[in-house]
Protein backbone atom coordinates (compact mmCIF):
# COMPACT_ATOMS: atom_id res chain seq x y z
CA UNK A 1 0.00 0.00 0.00
CA UNK A 2 2.80 2.84 1.31
CA UNK A 3 4.38 1.77 -2.23
CA UNK A 4 1.64 2.52 -4.34
CA UNK A 5 0.77 5.08 -2.71
CA UNK A 6 4.35 6.70 -3.20
CA UNK A 7 4.29 5.59 -6.93
CA UNK A 8 0.99 7.51 -7.29
CA UNK A 9 2.53 10.97 -5.46
CA UNK A 10 5.14 10.36 -7.68
CA UNK A 11 3.54 10.21 -10.58
CA UNK A 12 1.40 13.36 -9.75
CA UNK A 13 4.49 15.17 -9.60
CA UNK A 14 6.05 14.31 -13.01
CA UNK A 15 2.41 14.46 -14.47
CA UNK A 16 2.59 18.66 -13.00
CA UNK A 17 5.68 19.08 -13.67
CA UNK A 18 5.62 18.72 -18.02
CA UNK A 19 9.15 17.98 -18.32
CA UNK A 20 9.06 15.01 -16.33
CA UNK A 21 5.72 13.49 -17.49
CA UNK A 22 5.75 14.44 -21.06
CA UNK A 23 9.16 13.79 -21.73
CA UNK A 24 10.71 10.50 -22.42
CA UNK A 25 11.56 10.22 -18.85
CA UNK A 26 8.01 10.08 -17.95
CA UNK A 27 7.50 6.01 -19.78
CA UNK A 28 10.86 5.00 -18.50
CA UNK A 29 9.84 5.76 -14.62
CA UNK A 30 5.91 4.80 -15.03
CA UNK A 31 6.38 1.28 -16.68
CA UNK A 32 7.67 0.33 -12.74
CA UNK A 33 4.02 0.69 -11.83
CA UNK A 34 1.46 1.05 -14.46
CA UNK A 35 -0.77 -1.41 -15.63
CA UNK A 36 0.40 -4.76 -17.53
CA UNK A 37 0.63 -4.81 -21.42
CA UNK A 38 -2.63 -6.52 -23.34
CA UNK A 39 -2.17 -10.50 -24.21
CA UNK A 40 0.14 -10.70 -27.21
CA UNK A 41 -3.52 -11.89 -28.97
CA UNK A 42 -5.28 -9.13 -27.74
CA UNK A 43 -6.32 -8.14 -31.03
CA UNK A 44 -6.81 -10.80 -33.10
CA UNK A 45 -9.07 -11.06 -35.89
CA UNK A 46 -10.48 -7.72 -34.30
CA UNK A 47 -10.86 -4.59 -36.73
CA UNK A 48 -9.06 -1.52 -35.72
CA UNK A 49 -9.52 2.07 -37.85
CA UNK A 50 -6.72 4.38 -37.44
CA UNK A 51 -6.99 8.03 -39.34
CA UNK A 52 -4.14 10.35 -39.88
CA UNK A 53 -2.20 6.94 -39.87
CA UNK A 54 0.74 7.45 -42.47
CA UNK A 55 3.49 8.43 -39.95
CA UNK A 56 4.42 9.66 -36.32
CA UNK A 57 1.53 8.32 -34.10
CA UNK A 58 -0.70 7.29 -36.20
CA UNK A 59 1.98 4.69 -38.09
CA UNK A 60 3.08 3.93 -34.38
CA UNK A 61 -0.31 2.89 -32.96
CA UNK A 62 -1.18 0.90 -36.35
CA UNK A 63 2.28 -0.68 -35.58
CA UNK A 64 1.11 -1.56 -32.17
CA UNK A 65 -2.39 -3.27 -33.34
CA UNK A 66 -0.54 -4.83 -35.71
CA UNK A 67 1.46 -6.58 -33.35
CA UNK A 68 -1.55 -7.76 -31.30
CA UNK A 69 -2.99 -9.15 -34.64
CA UNK A 70 -5.54 -6.76 -35.87
CA UNK A 71 -6.37 -6.32 -39.28
CA UNK A 72 -5.43 -2.33 -38.91
CA UNK A 73 -6.91 0.12 -41.56
CA UNK A 74 -5.09 3.15 -42.21
CA UNK A 75 -6.58 6.26 -43.60
CA UNK A 76 -5.26 9.59 -44.67
CA UNK A 77 -5.03 12.43 -47.19
CA UNK A 78 -2.11 10.82 -49.35
CA UNK A 79 -2.22 7.42 -51.23
CA UNK A 80 0.93 7.54 -51.85
CA UNK A 81 2.13 7.85 -47.85
CA UNK A 82 -0.38 5.47 -46.76
CA UNK A 83 0.87 2.99 -49.09
CA UNK A 84 4.68 3.57 -47.87
CA UNK A 85 3.45 3.29 -43.94
CA UNK A 86 1.49 -0.27 -45.05
CA UNK A 87 4.96 -1.33 -46.64
CA UNK A 88 6.72 -0.46 -43.55
CA UNK A 89 4.44 -2.32 -41.26
CA UNK A 90 4.65 -5.59 -43.55
CA UNK A 91 8.65 -5.34 -43.57
CA UNK A 92 8.01 -5.44 -39.94
CA UNK A 93 5.40 -7.94 -39.66
CA UNK A 94 4.91 -10.19 -42.68
CA UNK A 95 1.58 -11.63 -41.74
CA UNK A 96 -0.12 -8.46 -40.57
CA UNK A 97 -3.50 -7.70 -42.01
CA UNK A 98 -2.97 -3.94 -43.17
CA UNK A 99 -5.44 -2.39 -45.17
CA UNK A 100 -5.56 1.61 -46.52
CA UNK A 101 -8.04 3.82 -47.95
CA UNK A 102 -7.86 7.61 -48.76
CA UNK A 103 -9.84 9.64 -46.73
CA UNK A 104 -9.77 13.44 -45.57
CA UNK A 105 -11.58 13.44 -42.31
CA UNK A 106 -11.99 17.30 -42.92
CA UNK A 107 -14.29 16.83 -45.24
CA UNK A 108 -17.88 16.00 -43.61
CA UNK A 109 -19.93 15.02 -46.46
CA UNK A 110 -16.79 12.66 -48.09
CA UNK A 111 -16.71 11.24 -44.13
CA UNK A 112 -20.38 10.80 -43.83
CA UNK A 113 -20.15 9.20 -47.71
CA UNK A 114 -16.55 7.06 -45.90
CA UNK A 115 -18.49 5.78 -42.87
CA UNK A 116 -20.96 4.11 -44.82
CA UNK A 117 -18.95 2.29 -47.03
CA UNK A 118 -16.46 1.19 -44.36
CA UNK A 119 -19.58 0.00 -41.59
CA UNK A 120 -21.27 -2.16 -44.74
CA UNK A 121 -17.80 -3.75 -45.52
CA UNK A 122 -16.62 -3.78 -41.55
CA UNK A 123 -20.17 -4.34 -39.96
CA UNK A 124 -17.93 -5.35 -36.73
CA UNK A 125 -15.21 -2.70 -35.79
CA UNK A 126 -13.72 -3.06 -32.86
CA UNK A 127 -12.02 0.53 -32.41
CA UNK A 128 -11.87 3.85 -34.45
CA UNK A 129 -8.56 5.92 -33.12
CA UNK A 130 -8.84 9.78 -33.69
CA UNK A 131 -5.32 10.84 -34.50
CA UNK A 132 -5.41 12.94 -38.20
CA UNK A 133 -4.35 16.71 -37.29
CA UNK A 134 -3.23 19.98 -39.36
CA UNK A 135 -1.67 22.90 -37.66
CA UNK A 136 -1.89 25.45 -40.42
CA UNK A 137 -0.04 28.58 -40.17
CA UNK A 138 -3.05 31.03 -41.73
CA UNK A 139 -6.48 30.56 -41.05
CA UNK A 140 -7.89 28.19 -43.71
CA UNK A 141 -11.33 27.10 -44.37
CA UNK A 142 -12.47 24.05 -46.17
CA UNK A 143 -14.74 23.91 -49.40
CA UNK A 144 -17.53 23.85 -46.53
CA UNK A 145 -16.72 27.08 -45.12
CA UNK A 146 -14.93 25.56 -41.82
CA UNK A 147 -12.26 26.69 -40.16
CA UNK A 148 -9.40 23.92 -40.92
CA UNK A 149 -8.28 22.52 -37.66
CA UNK A 150 -12.39 22.83 -36.53
CA UNK A 151 -13.12 20.17 -39.63
CA UNK A 152 -9.92 18.10 -38.34
CA UNK A 153 -10.07 17.73 -34.84
CA UNK A 154 -14.36 18.07 -33.78
CA UNK A 155 -16.43 18.20 -36.96
CA UNK A 156 -15.03 14.96 -38.94
CA UNK A 157 -14.99 12.64 -36.04
CA UNK A 158 -17.89 13.27 -34.77
CA UNK A 159 -19.23 12.61 -38.26
CA UNK A 160 -17.58 9.35 -38.13
CA UNK A 161 -17.90 8.13 -35.15
CA UNK A 162 -21.53 8.38 -35.47
CA UNK A 163 -21.20 6.81 -38.85
CA UNK A 164 -19.65 3.95 -37.55
CA UNK A 165 -22.05 3.59 -34.62
CA UNK A 166 -23.65 0.43 -35.49
CA UNK A 167 -20.15 -1.35 -36.52
CA UNK A 168 -18.81 0.13 -33.40
CA UNK A 169 -21.43 -1.75 -31.23
CA UNK A 170 -19.51 -2.40 -27.86
CA UNK A 171 -16.21 -1.23 -29.26
CA UNK A 172 -14.52 1.59 -28.33
CA UNK A 173 -13.15 5.32 -29.99
CA UNK A 174 -9.58 6.59 -28.96
CA UNK A 175 -9.18 10.30 -29.40
CA UNK A 176 -5.51 11.17 -29.80
CA UNK A 177 -5.58 14.78 -28.47
CA UNK A 178 -2.49 16.95 -26.99
CA UNK A 179 -1.23 18.33 -23.42
CA UNK A 180 -1.82 22.01 -25.48
CA UNK A 181 -5.28 21.39 -24.68
CA UNK A 182 -4.31 23.03 -20.92
CA UNK A 183 -3.34 26.20 -22.04
CA UNK A 184 -7.16 26.78 -23.74
CA UNK A 185 -10.50 27.21 -22.70
CA UNK A 186 -13.79 25.50 -24.28
CA UNK A 187 -14.36 27.88 -27.14
CA UNK A 188 -18.09 28.19 -27.80
CA UNK A 189 -19.22 32.24 -28.73
CA UNK A 190 -16.31 31.55 -31.22
CA UNK A 191 -15.41 28.03 -32.82
CA UNK A 192 -14.91 29.15 -35.84
CA UNK A 193 -11.92 31.28 -34.76
CA UNK A 194 -13.12 34.40 -36.92
CA UNK A 195 -12.18 37.13 -34.57
CA UNK A 196 -8.61 37.88 -33.39
CA UNK A 197 -5.50 37.45 -35.13
CA UNK A 198 -5.29 33.82 -35.93
CA UNK A 199 -2.37 31.69 -34.30
CA UNK A 200 -2.26 27.73 -36.07
CA UNK A 201 -0.36 26.83 -32.71
CA UNK A 202 -3.90 28.62 -30.75
CA UNK A 203 -6.00 26.54 -33.16
CA UNK A 204 -4.64 23.42 -32.55
CA UNK A 205 -5.03 23.55 -28.73
CA UNK A 206 -8.44 25.36 -28.95
CA UNK A 207 -9.61 22.27 -30.74
CA UNK A 208 -7.76 20.24 -28.63
CA UNK A 209 -9.84 21.26 -25.75
CA UNK A 210 -13.07 20.92 -27.48
CA UNK A 211 -11.99 17.34 -28.52
CA UNK A 212 -11.64 16.88 -24.29
CA UNK A 213 -15.16 18.04 -23.89
CA UNK A 214 -16.43 16.00 -27.26
CA UNK A 215 -14.89 12.65 -25.77
CA UNK A 216 -17.42 13.11 -22.22
CA UNK A 217 -20.40 13.63 -24.90
CA UNK A 218 -19.59 10.65 -27.08
CA UNK A 219 -18.93 8.49 -23.81
CA UNK A 220 -22.81 9.78 -22.61
CA UNK A 221 -24.21 9.15 -26.19
CA UNK A 222 -22.75 6.14 -26.98
CA UNK A 223 -23.26 4.31 -23.65
CA UNK A 224 -26.42 2.61 -24.89
CA UNK A 225 -24.74 0.73 -27.71
CA UNK A 226 -21.80 -0.08 -25.10
CA UNK A 227 -19.01 1.62 -26.76
CA UNK A 228 -16.34 3.01 -24.63
CA UNK A 229 -15.00 6.56 -25.58
CA UNK A 230 -11.49 7.73 -23.96
CA UNK A 231 -9.09 10.36 -25.06
CA UNK A 232 -5.27 10.39 -24.09
CA UNK A 233 -2.28 12.49 -25.02
CA UNK A 234 1.11 11.41 -26.08
CA UNK A 235 3.43 13.45 -24.18
CA UNK A 236 6.29 15.19 -25.95
CA UNK A 237 6.89 12.77 -29.14
CA UNK A 238 9.92 12.98 -31.77
CA UNK A 239 7.58 12.94 -34.73
CA UNK A 240 7.03 14.81 -38.52
CA UNK A 241 4.39 16.68 -37.15
CA UNK A 242 6.18 18.05 -34.36
CA UNK A 243 9.32 18.65 -36.48
CA UNK A 244 7.29 20.70 -39.02
CA UNK A 245 4.98 22.52 -37.02
CA UNK A 246 6.85 23.60 -34.04
CA UNK A 247 10.62 23.80 -35.15
CA UNK A 248 11.36 25.90 -32.14
CA UNK A 249 10.38 23.40 -29.62
CA UNK A 250 11.35 20.14 -31.15
CA UNK A 251 15.10 21.99 -31.36
CA UNK A 252 15.03 22.73 -27.70
CA UNK A 253 13.47 19.70 -26.38
CA UNK A 254 15.06 17.22 -28.99
CA UNK A 255 17.22 15.16 -26.35
CA UNK A 256 14.12 15.09 -24.14
CA UNK A 257 11.23 13.86 -27.24
CA UNK A 258 9.80 10.18 -26.45
CA UNK A 259 9.68 8.37 -29.31
CA UNK A 260 6.40 7.85 -31.45
CA UNK A 261 5.85 4.36 -30.10
CA UNK A 262 5.81 6.00 -26.65
CA UNK A 263 3.58 8.20 -27.70
CA UNK A 264 1.11 5.99 -29.20
CA UNK A 265 1.80 3.38 -25.99
CA UNK A 266 -1.43 4.61 -24.29
CA UNK A 267 -3.84 4.53 -27.51
CA UNK A 268 -2.77 1.00 -28.17
CA UNK A 269 -3.60 -0.04 -24.47
CA UNK A 270 -6.96 1.65 -24.51
CA UNK A 271 -7.84 -0.11 -27.61
CA UNK A 272 -6.37 -3.58 -26.74
CA UNK A 273 -6.54 -3.90 -22.92
CA UNK A 274 -9.09 -6.22 -21.15
CA UNK A 275 -8.81 -4.28 -17.93
CA UNK A 276 -12.00 -2.71 -17.06
CA UNK A 277 -12.32 1.18 -17.84
CA UNK A 278 -14.56 3.65 -17.23
CA UNK A 279 -15.63 5.58 -20.69
CA UNK A 280 -14.90 9.33 -21.01
CA UNK A 281 -11.77 9.40 -19.19
CA UNK A 282 -8.13 11.79 -20.21
CA UNK A 283 -5.20 9.64 -20.07
CA UNK A 284 -1.59 9.80 -20.58
CA UNK A 285 0.95 6.73 -19.88
CA UNK A 286 -1.96 4.62 -18.71
CA UNK A 287 -3.21 6.53 -16.07
CA UNK A 288 -6.13 9.30 -15.97
CA UNK A 289 -5.70 12.31 -15.36
CA UNK A 290 -7.53 15.35 -14.69
CA UNK A 291 -8.47 16.98 -17.80
CA UNK A 292 -7.75 21.01 -16.60
CA UNK A 293 -4.32 21.98 -15.37
CA UNK A 294 -5.25 23.55 -12.40
CA UNK A 295 -9.03 24.05 -11.39
CA UNK A 296 -9.58 27.16 -13.29
CA UNK A 297 -11.54 27.76 -16.66
CA UNK A 298 -13.38 25.04 -16.30
CA UNK A 299 -16.42 24.72 -18.60
CA UNK A 300 -19.96 25.22 -17.07
CA UNK A 301 -22.75 22.82 -18.11
CA UNK A 302 -24.05 25.75 -20.06
CA UNK A 303 -21.09 26.66 -22.19
CA UNK A 304 -20.82 22.60 -22.96
CA UNK A 305 -24.70 21.69 -23.61
CA UNK A 306 -23.74 24.85 -26.67
CA UNK A 307 -20.41 23.37 -27.90
CA UNK A 308 -22.86 19.89 -28.24
CA UNK A 309 -25.52 21.73 -30.06
CA UNK A 310 -23.14 23.36 -32.38
CA UNK A 311 -21.17 20.24 -33.30
CA UNK A 312 -24.53 18.54 -33.95
CA UNK A 313 -25.88 22.06 -35.97
CA UNK A 314 -22.58 22.19 -37.97
CA UNK A 315 -22.73 18.37 -38.78
CA UNK A 316 -26.31 17.42 -39.20
CA UNK A 317 -25.31 14.78 -37.17
CA UNK A 318 -27.26 13.59 -34.31
CA UNK A 319 -26.73 11.74 -31.02
CA UNK A 320 -27.22 8.41 -30.32
CA UNK A 321 -31.22 7.67 -29.57
CA UNK A 322 -31.75 11.58 -30.55
CA UNK A 323 -33.37 13.73 -33.48
CA UNK A 324 -31.58 15.71 -35.56
CA UNK A 325 -31.43 19.58 -33.94
CA UNK A 326 -34.93 21.28 -34.86
CA UNK A 327 -36.65 18.05 -36.31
Amino acid sequence: MVLHEAAGALDWVMDKSLVLGYSKIGPALRRAWWPADPAATALVGRHVLVTGASGGLGLAAARGFARLGAVVHLTGRDAGRLERARSALLQEQLLAQVRVRVADVSDLAATAEFARGFAAEVPQLHAVVHNAGVMPPKRTTTAEGHELTLATHVLGPHVLTCGLRDALAGGRVVVVTSGGAYGQRLQVDDPEYLTGDYSGVTAYARTKRMQLVLTKLWARALAPDGITVHSMHPGWADTPGVADSLPRFAALTGPLLRDADAGADTAVWLTATADPIDTGGFWHDRRRRSTHYAPVGIETPDQVERFWRFVREQTGVPAAGETAPGA
